[in-house]
């Protein structure tokens, strides 16, 4: 990976405040062209500095009344490759973690109600091999949602 320097520290500044932003607006802010800003957006992509890009959905909106976290103590920490291959076979579960402390994982997922988060549980989690046990953390409310800030002249 090349280093990253002030300029695009700059681009992804300005892009992480709005993914939507047309590419010759930064290139406005930064004073270089729009093709320079495009090109190093797109070599950015290419060296894994920038992982992703989208819209996030409110998941309310599509019935899922529940977040929750999951944490899940594997029987032997080597399972966790094939615990976690399960896992993504789930649709409701988006985000985990291999962890230290408590839990081997900490997932997150969605379930529509109280009797979905039931079967998720108890039907998909914990009947994957090597699932040990679990513990379930419901999530009241979501305050902060954001990336790393990213500093400039660092």
């Amino acid at each position: 990976m090349e280093k990253i320097d002030e300029l695009d520290k700059k681009i992804l500044q300005i892009i992480t405040q709005n993914a939507r932003i047309p590419f010759r607006d930064v290139a406005d802010q930064c004073g270089v062209s729009r093709a320079a800003v495009h090109q190093r957006v797109q070599r950015m992509y290419d060296e894994g500095v920038i992982v992703g890009s989208g819209f996030f959905v409110n998941p309310k909106m599509l019935g899922y009344q529940l977040c929750v976290y999951v944490g899940i103590t594997l029987e032997k920490g080597s399972m966790y490759k094939s615990v976690i291959a399960e896992l993504e076979k789930i649709p409701e579960v988006v985000e985990s973690q291999f962890t230290l402390g408590g839990f081997s994982l900490l997932i997150k997922l969605y379930a529509k109600d109280d009797a979905d988060l039931l079967y998720l549980l108890n039907s998909k989690i914990q009947e994957i091999p090597g699932v040990a046990k679990t513990e379930t953390l419901t999530s009241l409310e979501q305050r902060i949602r954001r990336g790393l800030p990213i500093s400039i002249n660092q």
